[in-house]
Order: structure tokens, then sequence, then C-alpha cells
């Protein structure tokens, strides 16, 4: 998006304080175990009404086996309804034995899950092109 010219803040979900300021909204959260974390669908549910006034497009991010699982979309469309957005989409994530438990590697040796990043970084930046397009069309600030 800053490559396009737009002007973004990245804020994460727990500091976010008022959203009149911004043209647009784009909220991503990682998913664990077909869940979004708690900071970001928080932040969505307590200020759905605001959200609802605002361009906003969400991003889930975690599969790391691929992303046709309507599984780890469900959330996110939940959400999506909610804020009456404009799309959600399920990229790939990275899984990383550091900063997991036992417990949560005992999971993923059960579930045979790969250990490794695989964010589509081409597909991202393709998205995010698409949202900046969106956002010049309606005159969104440029920098």
């Amino acid at each position: 998006l800053r490559s396009a010219g737009i002007e973004v803040d990245a804020v994460a979900p727990e500091a976010v304080a008022l959203l009149d300021t911004y043209d647009a909204v784009i909220v991503g959260s990682g998913v664990y175990m077909g869940r979004w974390l708690g900071p970001a669908r928080d932040l969505l549910k307590s200020r759905a009404g605001e959200l609802r006034t605002l361009p906003v497009w969400l991003f889930s991010s975690g599969p790391v086996t691929g992303v046709d699982d309507p599984a780890d979309a469900a959330e996110g469309n939940r959400l999506l309804e909610l804020v009456e957005g404009r799309e959600h989409r399920v990229f790939a994530g990275r899984l990383e034995r550091d900063g997991l438990g036992f417990t949560e590697r005992v999971i993923v040796r059960m579930i045979r899950s790969p250990w490794g990043d695989y964010r589509p970084w081409e597909s991202i930046r393709s998205w995010a092109a698409g949202i900046a397009a969106s956002l010049d069309g309606a005159g969104v600030s440029q920098t």
C-alpha cells in the first residue's frame, strides 16, 4: 500500500483508538486452530458499528498446508459479514518451533503440519495492489 502512495498506519488491534481519522481499514489475524486471535476478533466485534461506515478488508494467515479448507476462512468470513466489509482473504502462514509450547508441538505433530514459512508474498502484494487501486478510485488521500 505504501509503495502505491497510500498513507498507512500499522496499529496493533488492542491499540486502536479513533477510527474516524481513517479512510479505510485492513484487519488481519493469525488463525490458530480455526480461530482468529483474540485482539483482532475483539476489535471487529466491539467496533463493528464504526467499521461498517468504512471500507474494510480482512485477511487471515495461518494454514501451512493450503488455504482451501473452508474451516480456515469461516471465522474471517463471519467477521467480514459483521462489519459489512469488502473482502476476506486467507493466506498461507508460517509455522516455527520456536515459541510453541510442548502441547502445541504435540498437536502440530499429530496433525502432521509441516514447519516452515509458506507466506505467498507475491499474492499478498497483488491483493494489496488491488486494495490500493480501489482506494485510489475512491479518492483516498495519497502521501
